[in-house]
């Protein structure tokens, strides 16, 4: 079950799809943070979530919380990925430690090797604020993070 409302979010440096370097306390002191993990670039459930948040920046924007992807994919495979779908924000890339924060926001599914459908918003403090994840092979409802972002 991943990280619950009120629990302290481990703070961790990735590299986005650009190979710039990310680190969740310093973007978290600019404001919340939703950190949107799933299982792989380029399947179909996937791709039609992030082509949902793709479309849907606004909510986001307009809730003051910037949107983070996360997967096990490389940077080089994210990248490709963005751009072939138009994502306009940051994906991660959790490929080393294979799925590393993935694992400590037990949003990890092992057997497998790739990362849950999760979703985790943290607050400036590094305090989760809300938190959802949804069974393997189903997709995240909008309406979940609308019901998030409420809580911000």
């Amino acid at each position: 079950m991943v990280l619950q409302v009120g629990a302290e979010a481990p703070d961790f440096t990735l590299s986005d799809q650009h190979g710039a370097e990310l680190t969740l306390s310093e973007l978290v002191a600019e404001g919340p943070v939703a950190l949107v993990f799933f299982p792989l670039a380029f399947s179909g459930i996937c791709t039609g979530e992030l082509c949902e948040l793709r479309d849907n920046l606004s909510v986001f924007a307009d809730s003051k919380v910037q949107l983070l992807g996360i997967s096990v994919d490389s940077t080089f495979a994210l990248r490709a990925w963005a751009e072939q779908e138009g994502y306009e924000f940051s994906i991660l890339s959790d490929f080393w430690p294979h799925g590393g924060v993935a694992q400590v926001y037990d949003a990890f599914v092992e057997e497998r090797g790739i990362a849950t459908r999760a979703t985790v918003v943290v607050g400036a403090d590094r305090r989760v604020l809300a938190s959802f994840e949804t069974a393997p092979g189903e997709a995240r409802d909008f309406a979940a993070y609308r019901e998030a972002l409420e809580l911000v």
